[in-house]
């Protein structure tokens, strides 16, 4: 698994003290978006740490150490956003949902496909499953039975019932 996850893009400064604007659906925002945090900042990778976060509308705002003024910030503007993997600190039951993708998918000892992508919507994410057709499955209980990435397997109950 690559160490470098993307967790969002600078889209704009806010204000003139050095805050950014990031737009993110990162699924472990509270692990991340505090004080203290290194982020990762472009493919190059410019280290920063996290002063302080706030959300405002459907953005996460963010002062780095160091930075008091919006000039010093701008050359940040339209970049992407990383962490290092090691740094999330999963529990073993715990996995980001592109890990999911690539994993095989079985309906009690059947397998009915394997996880092409997966769709967030209000409700809840969806899994979408390339078998005999396309399909999605939802990502809760009951549906979703265990996740084993060690083993690179999703056991469902009912899902091959569930073609869209």
């Amino acid at each position: 698994m690559n160490n470098d996850i993307l967790v969002g893009k600078i889209v704009n400064t806010f204000g003139i003290k050095g805050e950014v604007k990031i737009l993110s659906d990162f699924e472990f925002k509270e692990r991340i978006f505090r004080k203290g945090f290194k982020l990762y900042i472009s493919e190059d990778k410019y280290e920063e740490e996290i002063n302080s976060y706030r959300v405002h509308k459907n953005y996460d705002l963010i002062t780095f150490k160091n930075y008091n003024n919006i000039n010093e910030i701008l050359k940040y503007k339209g970049f992407n956003v990383y962490i290092k993997r090691d740094d999330l600190k999963l529990n073993d039951d715990e996995y980001l949902l592109n890990d999911l993708i690539g994993l095989e998918v079985y309906d009690d000892d059947k397998l009915i496909g394997v996880v092409l992508d997966y769709e967030k919507s209000i409700n809840n994410t969806l899994l979408k499953i390339k078998g005999d057709k396309i399909f999605y499955i939802p990502l809760i209980s009951p549906y979703i039975i265990k996740v084993s990435l060690n083993d690179r397997k999703i056991i469902t109950k009912g899902g091959s019932n569930l073609v869209l």
